[in-house]
Order: structure tokens, then C-alpha cells, then sequence
């Protein structure tokens, strides 16, 4: 596959550099969105299904795909990440993967990074599915300002093999601050920055 070639998306847009910008800010407005609208609150915190609804929220209006499982397999990195063949299954054992305690959340949310079930967007979706988790079970968030983007990326690149890294980073960032509007704001923007998006900030939106 050309490496400059864009996903096929709903608004029609072929060049690359226009499509992410596109993606940026149409996906950051639904992400405050869903969190002003109690949609977020509304939802079943720790399940693949709670991740497909968070994901076709964000990314609906410019994929057909989203919120859909990819058929294709991914490889990011060198990372692979689980072949198709696998992915039904994986994702049915991480929904029964306990998540009382901080530790078995981070080792949740792991696995879900594995699994990837999207064709793209999975890291930022996936970080509003974690916070929801730690937010209903441990009345925490993660405020991902404090989240060095390269300790982030590194961590999770090892996470697979070893998860003590990135348990650690996370804890470090904890808050109580739960409905914070501000610290969800800026976990959007850092979350996007992880991921090569940045032109766009919350609050200009």
C-alpha cells in the first residue's frame, strides 16, 4: 500500500496532510461532546462494546468504519498487532479480564491495545475507554498533561512483555478530579499529541 495513500472517508478528502486536520478537529468537537452531553457517563465501563460506541461517537461522521471491528491485520512500528483471525476471541477474554484495582485496569487496557480493533483512532479512543474504567471503579483519571509523550510511547511499546512501566507513568498521573472539564480538555489534546495531532487545540474548537 502507498504510503500516502488516505483511508477512504465520507468526506471525500484524498490528500493526507487535509484529511488529518479534518480528523483532528471534527473528532476533537465530538470528543468535548461526548463528554457535555453525559453520553460518556451513560456507558458500561471495561467492555469492547463501551469502545465501539466511544470510537463510532468520535470518528462516525468521517469513516464508515468506525466503531466497526478491521479486517485487515495492522502493523505499526514493527508492533503487531493481533492478527484478524484472533481478534473476535481476544477481545471476548478482555471483556472478562477483572478491573477492581488500578493494576488490573492498566493490564485491561493492554490487551485492548493489542487487540487494536479498528482500522484507525484506537490509541485516543482507547484512552477515554481506560479513564472511564478508572473513573467508575476507583473514582480516578489519568491527566494525561503529566504523560511524557516519548515515556508513553516507549512504555506501551513494552507493555505487552512488561507492564510495570507504564502502571508506573500512569499512577504517577492519577487524579480525583473526575468531571473536570479542563483536565479532560487537555487529556484530549495530549492524547491527540501522542499521535501526531496537534494543529488544533480544545479550546479554540
Amino acid at each position: 500500500m502507498d504510503i500516502n495513500m488516505t483511508l477512504e472517508n465520507k468526506l471525500g478528502i484524498t490528500n493526507l496532510a487535509e484529511l488529518a486536520r479534518a480528523e483532528e478537529k471534527m473528532s476533537k468537537k465530538k470528543a468535548l461532546e461526548l463528554f457535555e452531553s453525559g453520553y460518556l457517563d451513560n456507558l458500561e465501563a471495561g467492555t469492547y462494546k463501551t469502545l465501539a460506541k466511544i470510537h463510532k461517537y468520535l470518528f462516525g461522521e468521517i469513516y464508515e468504519f468506525a466503531g466497526k471491528l478491521r479486517n485487515v491485520n495492522i502493523v505499526k512500528n514493527n508492533f503487531r498487532f493481533a492478527p484478524v483471525i484472533y481478534l473476535q476471541a481476544a477481545l471476548e477474554n478482555i471483556d472478562k479480564m477483572p478491573q477492581s484495582t488500578f493494576d488490573e485496569i492498566v493490564e485491561k487496557y493492554v490487551e485492548m491495545n493489542v487487540a487494536h480493533p479498528f482500522r484507525e483512532g484506537n490509541g485516543r479512543s482507547t484512552r477515554i475507554w481506560l479513564d472511564l474504567i478508572l473513573k467508575k471503579e476507583i473514582g480516578q483519571v489519568i491527566d494525561w498533561s503529566k504523560v511524557d509523550k516519548e515515556d508513553y510511547l516507549l512504555a506501551m511499546e513494552r507493555s505487552p512483555i512488561r507492564d510495570m512501566e507504564i502502571k508506573q507513568l500512569l499512577k504517577q498521573a492519577l487524579t480525583e478530579k473526575i468531571s473536570d472539564r479542563e483536565i479532560y480538555m487537555k487529556g484530549i489534546d495530549y492524547s491527540y499529541y501522542y499521535e501526531g495531532y496537534s494543529v488544533y487545540k480544545m479550546q479554540e474548537l
